[in-house]
């Protein structure tokens, strides 16, 4: 590999943990002043129809119906569960811990394994496991003290529902085995959580007419759509292409580290010594269990060879 494409497989490893960072920042500008079912509702859509029509332009055959049934059932879980309610709960909550429980995802993975498949897991799981609980007992240490309003309770309930539902869908994902380009998948997957999530809309009254959607509401989706869909996934599959798995997986504990400090110079979101020390331990639990499974799948290789 030449240093030239080494250093862009870098560069596209940091434009990824930025923009994914800082989609949590927009998300959170979109909600403001518009319902968050209705902003997921219109960012799949359009995200949906630009990645399809890319993947058109490139020729990817349409999907069967088997395929699309596979897909919808997939996209239930990670859009109209995960994002949809994860949006939702921006309302209430910082962009910031909105990304800290989304980044929790893979404790949930190995704890529903566990439950539900039998999973066998290594001490360094558990380990992971547990300086993840005490890195969110860290946070959410003043929030013990103090009352706050049951918007910030439902807050909470909506961003740990999404992540749960983000590891179930995570789970679906693996043992899943459809034969289609993932990123052209994921597109489906967008169009087709699309029109499920506005019905949530508009049967819960989240919803408001159009015309009302405000500028900077529809400037933070755009941003969401051509930066977090588009450009972000194109940096993320070079850096995949040219950057060993354990670096440039790296973006995931860079993001919710991202989204606090962009919160907090755009936003004025709280970050104080609790809140980072907290969110920097959970991130190394988090890493642990990852890096504990991956262990575990390269000796279940090991004993198949």
């Amino acid at each position: 590999m030449s240093l030239t494409t080494k250093n862009k497989a870098y560069f596209a490893l940091t434009a990824t943990s930025i923009i994914w960072g800082t989609t949590w920042v927009a998300s959170k500008i979109a909600v403001e002043h518009t319902p968050g079912l209705q902003v997921s509702a219109i960012r799949q859509l359009l995200g949906g129809l630009t990645l399809l029509l890319f993947f058109k332009w490139k020729r990817l055959p349409w999907p069967t119906l088997k395929q699309i049934c596979s897909l919808g059932k997939i996209s239930f879980f990670l859009l109209i569960l995960g994002n949809g309610f994860a949006t939702w709960g921006l309302k209430y909550i910082s962009s910031g811990l909105a990304a800290l429980l989304g980044a929790l995802y893979p404790l949930f993975v190995v704890i529903i394994e566990m439950i539900f498949f039998k999973a066998k897991n290594s001490i360094l799981t558990f380990v992971g496991l547990l300086i993840g609980l005490a890195g969110i007992s860290v946070v959410f240490y003043n929030d013990a003290f103090h009352h706050h309003s049951d918007n910030y309770v439902l807050g909470i309930a909506f961003g740990l529902l999404a992540t749960i539902s983000w590891s179930i869908g995570t789970i679906m994902v693996a043992r899943s085995k459809i034969d289609i380009n993932p990123y052209y998948g994921m597109g489906w997957q967008m169009l087709i959580s699309s029109p499920f999530i506005f019905i949530m809309s508009l049967a819960t009254g989240n919803h408001i007419p159009l015309k009302d959607i405000p500028f900077a509401t529809w400037s933070a989706m755009g941003y969401l759509v051509l930066a977090g869909s588009c450009i972000a996934f194109a940096c993320f599959i070079y850096s995949m292409k040219h950057l060993p798995a354990a670096v440039s997986s790296l973006y995931a504990y860079i993001n919710p580290i991202v989204a606090m400090v962009v919160g907090w110079v755009l936003l004025s979101e709280d970050l104080s010594f609790n809140i980072l020390s907290g969110t920097i331990i959970t991130l190394a639990g988090v890493y642990l269990v990852n890096f504990s499974m991956k262990e575990k799948i390269q000796v279940a290789v090991e004993n198949e060879i």
